[in-house]
């Protein structure tokens, strides 16, 4: 991936071997793609097929910044080439929310299973915009699959797993895979996996262990890692959280009386 913002610079005519995936967070961009001039603003999804030349500026004063996606040329049938050329701009706003948050998940290489999963949905939005073939609002469903899914989460809680192993040993479509866990559970796996991950950490936690040896038994990459997610749903920091753990809260009533009285 690439993050960039430019003022004044101007790309010369140029080719990639792979697919740029491009959304602008400020200004807007001017290029063009095979002699048609294309424009690229906040709304849209630029898909830049592989070896096509083109060139790139700003399209306002104040310039732009942009990120960008770079996916492997065999992620899509050589054939679509063309289908890019005529048609690189998409709207389509969450194609572009997804991005965004893939692209939040690759900042954090210890979340591979998020970014796989978020990557996944990305692929299939795109293939199906080159196949000018897209669905209405998924509706997947398979109770089944989705079980079998959480039962291998909760049994590889500490070691986890990626995406692609899940699929396999399941013997299904990766994306699917997901669509169905998200539609069973209100959630997609990664976030599943990730509490369930923090339920263990607290009940270490306030058992006196270490931050640092939590993060390793509870299947986080290090400290930080633990931290980072544990501070996002909770609040507070793990060490923070463990220190708590003299504090009791005493939730029944007074003897004799009733709640409230």
């Amino acid at each position: 991936m690439l993050h960039a913002s430019f003022t004044d610079h101007v790309y010369p005519l140029h080719t990639h071997d792979t697919w740029g995936v491009l959304i602008v967070d400020h200004g807007a961009v001017a290029y063009d793609l095979e002699h048609d001039r294309h424009g690229a603003t906040h709304s849209d999804v630029t898909l830049l097929p592989p070896h096509v030349p083109h060139d790139g500026r700003s399209a306002t004063s104040s310039g732009f910044r942009k990120r960008v996606l770079y996916l492997e040329h065999d992620q899509f049938d050589e054939h679509l080439i063309g289908r890019a050329v005529d048609c690189p701009t998409l709207v389509d706003s969450p194609l572009r929310a997804g991005i965004a948050r893939l692209h939040q998940a690759l900042r954090h290489p210890d979340d591979e299973f998020e970014a796989e999963s978020r990557l996944a949905l990305v692929r299939e939005r795109l293939e199906q915009h080159l196949h000018r073939s897209l669905p209405p609002p998924s509706r997947a469903r398979d109770s089944g699959l989705a079980r079998q899914l959480r039962h291998l989460l909760d049994a590889r809680i500490a070691t986890g797993l990626s995406l692609s192993e899940a699929s396999r040993l399941l013997n299904t479509d990766a994306t699917y895979l997901v669509r169905c866990f998200s539609r069973e559970y209100g959630m997609p796996p990664h976030r599943y996996l990730t509490g369930r991950r923090l339920d263990h950490a607290r009940r270490l936690l306030l058992a006196g262990q270490p931050a640092a040896a939590v993060a390793q038994e509870v299947g986080f990459f290090d400290q930080s890692h633990l931290t980072r997610h544990f501070k996002g749903l909770l609040g507070v920091t793990p060490t923070a959280y463990g220190d708590r753990r003299g504090a009791r809260v005493d939730t029944a009533p007074p003897h004799g009386r009733a709640p409230g009285q």
